[in-house]
């Protein structure tokens, strides 16, 4: 009884250990593809579908052309099934609604066999923490635009976020994150792993880790991407601050509490600040400035209203000229 009962545990252990790597295995390509789980589980049921689509199509396509198995028959099989399986994934994604995750994942795939023939695309992450005004019209900049600078991840700390409905409505993989592993390894690995080359903080409101800044300062190497042979390297970290710093900047000032302070100083103007980041709140060095003239009759909703304008306005375009210099 004790021999079976040792058995048993020990069956049950194997058995944790399994689940475990599993469980760990699909957190990785969860990070990796920067995905949720029910993402995960689509992407997953796509390449399942897609393969035994592609699968069932050689065969019916062989058994049309040959009459018996021959040499040819097996050498022509794993030809036409790389063909096909692309094309029937792509097919099936449109029914799962994963098409533009497969076109982007095959796009990677198609580079790498062909060398990475023409202008490799700039992998841009957006890091959020609200409404995403400034996402969306950053990304419906670059969507609607022949360009190759690519909004490839959402990064975001607060669930329900509405940021994270639009990356839903555009089809962007989005990313979530806690405070004391943002603040320990600023989730670099999974931003090499995405091929993230460029972070946009657009309404993020926790500090960035020296680890993160560190790591995507022009010029860093990414570990995970190799393009044209080259070695892909990052391209900085951009803020915008919804004032001209170095006025009513610094820890805890973001959003209404800029707006309530500039309008209780009695301020003539105020504006945007687009700047680099580093690893002390809106310090960086500044890229650009934009101002608004503030009236008397003013409040501070007014004055958000203005700064949205200049926000929406002048944000996407500098980050198209910072990233094809």
């Amino acid at each position: 009884m004790t021999f079976e009962r040792r058995n048993l545990e020990g069956l049950e252990q194997n058995f944790a250990a399994i689940i475990e790597y599993i469980m760990k295995s699909i957190n990785k390509l969860q990070q990796k593809w920067g995905v949720g789980q029910v993402q995960f589980w689509l992407i997953m049921t796509t390449f399942a579908l897609g393969g035994s689509l592609s699968g069932y199509l050689n065969k019916q396509i062989l058994n049309l052309v040959f009459l018996e198995k021959n040499a040819a028959y097996w050498l022509i099989y794993p030809l036409l099934l790389t063909i096909l399986w692309p094309i029937s994934v792509i097919l099936v994604s449109f029914l799962t609604g994963q098409f533009l995750f497969f076109k982007g994942y095959l796009g990677r795939i198609w580079g790498r066999l062909t060398g990475g023939a023409g202008a490799s695309p700039i992998h841009v992450a957006i890091f959020a923490s609200g409404a995403g005004s400034n996402a969306k019209k950053i990304i419906e900049y670059f969507e609607n635009r022949s360009s190759r600078i690519k909004i490839s991840l959402i990064v975001c700390n607060v669930p329900g976020a509405g940021v994270l409905e639009i990356a839903k409505s555009k089809g962007i993989p989005t990313l979530m994150i806690n405070k004391t592993e943002f603040a320990s390894t600023g989730y670099v690995e999974s931003l090499h792993n995405a091929d993230i080359h460029f972070i946009v903080l657009a309404g993020f409101l926790w500090k960035v880790p020296e680890v993160l800044v560190n790591a995507y300062q022009p010029g860093m190497k990414i570990d995970s991407s190799m393009v044209n042979g080259k070695t892909n390297t990052a391209k900085g970290i951009i803020n915008i601050h919804p004032a001209l710093l170095p006025n009513y900047g610094g820890k805890g000032m973001y959003g209404a509490r800029v707006h309530e302070a500039v309008v209780a100083a009695g301020e003539k103007e105020t504006g945007i600040t687009i700047h680099w980041v580093d690893a002390h709140y809106d310090e960086g060095d500044i890229i650009l400035q934009k101002k608004c003239g503030i009236e008397h009759t003013d409040t501070p909703s007014t004055v958000a209203q203005k700064i949205h304008l200049l926000e929406h306005q002048y944000f996407a375009p500098t980050i198209e000229e910072i990233l094809s210099k």
